[in-house]
């Protein structure tokens, strides 16, 4: 050691949230409307509720000491029976931060389900342990197999390739740090964003949910470019799904053609299929010497592999750390509005 090191300070950057709080009105409405609900897609989210969580979020983010804990006595179950460390510990870190308690299992083989126990019994126990539960699987019907039985809010935190919508808010909230101004209402053509997206919808639960969100704001998007290797990227009726909610999408093959016209480029590589998982894209890779467009930002749900080269850490295009960091207080957000908390942070009567 030739030089002491010194922490990073950890409210950096929390200029990002206040502008947020300082550009979108407070309305916390349609957040009452959340509590004691599931959320198992990101079809049941409008505009109104995202930007309202985006805003709390931001308030949670630029207020890193809080002075309330409106979780106090709560207790998330947190299931996770899919390998996750971004996620789980993001909602862990979620829930104590506003003072809840936690009890985890990260391995299905430790529950009644290495037993043979179904779902629908293992959620009518859970009932009588907690108040929320997140719910990993690498089934994609798992989280639905839950509902009849539960008398307490779940969450999905990823089910199979089907939807994470969770990860999706937490990649629309850092657009909304990026450009607040896109989610004031009506946006200009010229100030319209073109966002690629490197994935294949129909296989990647982050995409599809991520879609499924985007379309919540047409008015903010000139164009949605998924750029894929594969010949079919589309479940039956998903693309016609999206272009009804006002996007307007373009499919290509190669990225270095349509690089320098993004202005946000998404990009993963896995789909969880079961107990394991399937990489996609090859070849399809993002590097600093990328024909990227100044000032371009690059998302990515993490965790990451060849396809996002380390040498674009240190560049402005990084968003997805701060991606991942935002992904505690958006987490925050929803968590607080599902158990009727929402009056002890914005003092609004329950």
């Amino acid at each position: 050691m030739r030089r002491p090191l010194q922490p990073k300070d950890g409210t950096a950057g929390i200029e990002r949230p206040k502008a947020l709080l300082d550009a979108l009105p407070e309305d916390p409405e349609p957040l009452l409307a959340l509590a004691a609900g599931h959320v198992v897609s990101a079809r049941q989210f409008d505009q109104d509720t995202l930007i309202q969580l985006f805003r709390l979020a931001a308030q949670f983010e630029s207020t890193p000491a809080l002075m309330h804990l409106p979780l106090a006595g709560k207790i998330l179950i947190s299931a996770f029976y899919e390998p996750s460390t971004r996620t789980r510990l993001s909602f862990e870190s979620a829930w104590h931060r506003l003072g809840g308690a936690i009890m985890s299992i990260t391995d299905p083989k430790s529950t009644g389900m290495a037993k043979g126990e179904s779902l629908s019994d293992i959620a009518e126990m859970f009932n009588n342990y907690g108040d929320v539960i997140a719910l990993r699987s690498s089934e994609g019907h798992a989280v639905y197999d839950m509902l009849d039985s539960l008398r307490i809010p779940i969450v999905n935190a990823g089910n199979g390739i089907d939807e994470h919508p969770t990860q999706a808010m937490a990649d629309i909230y850092t657009l909304a740090k990026w450009r607040p101004e896109l989610f004031q209402g009506e946006v200009a053509p010229e100030q319209r964003i073109r966002v690629g997206i490197i994935g294949v919808p129909s296989r990647m639960r982050t995409v599809r949910s991520l879609l499924l969100l985007l379309g919540c704001f047409p008015e903010a998007i000139q164009e949605v470019v998924i750029i894929s290797n594969q010949t079919e990227n589309f479940d039956e009726g998903q693309r016609e799904e999206l272009e009804q909610a006002g996007l307007r999408l373009r499919v290509m093959h190669e990225l270095d053609p349509v690089l320098p016209e993004l202005d946000v480029v998404y990009i993963n590589a896995i789909a969880w299929v079961g107990d394991s998982f399937e990489s996609l894209g090859a070849g399809l890779r993002l590097a600093r010497n990328s024909p990227l467009k100044p000032g371009a930002v690059i998302l990515h749900p993490l965790a990451r592999g060849d396809e996002l080269s380390t040498d674009l850490d240190d560049t402005p295009h990084n968003w997805y750390f701060a991606q991942a960091r935002g992904a505690v207080f958006i987490r925050m957000a929803l968590l607080t509005s599902m158990v009727r908390r929402i009056s002890a942070v914005m003092d609004t009567p329950e």
